[in-house]
């Protein structure tokens, strides 16, 4: 099974994506982590990668497609994916079922967790004031959620017209809200 968590940054996809991987040995392919891989490298186009991270703008498709690529291999034999981070726009999501259709595989749910932009904000401050990562500066994650309202909530009429689109209540506590996603998963569809 192939399953996008989506929603805005810090509305807390990672964490249900970490418990999914362990729970249902899947692999999570989260563009924040392969992206701060990249910048760890040290690479050209990690630096390249920093810069753009630092401004809070978005990686190019051409980057981040190249990235999902690579890893889908790994996902076939481990038996699905989870995408978090990933497609952000209509043309990640287009490129997305493209490269999977080739691979005869397709998005199979998408689960969106709904929460709440000024909670985000509070929770994002609180996660910079621990990690100190620059792409969770209270400044440019301000952008960067302006990006995901702009760019990427609009995905969310594409994958409610392929019927694959589940809303979950992503404001409540870690275990409520994996409880959805259980349950949404185990659906019959």
């Amino acid at each position: 099974m192939n399953l996008i968590l989506f929603g805005p940054p810090a509305a807390g996809k990672g964490t249900q994506a970490k418990r999914l991987v362990d729970g249902r040995n899947m692999v999570q392919l989260s563009t924040g982590d392969m992206l701060r891989a990249a910048i760890a490298s040290g690479s050209e186009l990690g630096k390249t990668v920093a810069g753009v991270m630092e401004r809070g703008e978005l990686v190019t498709d051409e980057i981040v497609i190249a990235l999902i690529e690579e890893r889908l291999p790994e996902t076939e034999a481990a038996g699905g994916a989870i995408f978090d981070g990933f497609p952000r726009t209509l043309a990640q999501a287009k490129a997305l079922d493209e490269m999977l259709a080739k691979r005869g595989k397709q998005i199979d749910l998408v689960i969106r967790l709904k929460v709440d932009d000024a909670a985000l904000t509070q929770r994002i401050a609180g996660r910079f004031a621990e990690s100190g990562r620059p792409d969770d500066n209270p400044e440019s994650f301000k952008v960067r959620l302006a990006a995901y309202n702009d760019n990427t909530a609009p995905l969310l009429p594409y994958y409610e017209g392929q019927k694959k689109l589940v809303q979950v209540d992503g404001m409540g506590a870690i275990d409520a809200v994996a409880g959805a996603i259980d349950k949404a998963f185990d659906a019959p569809r």
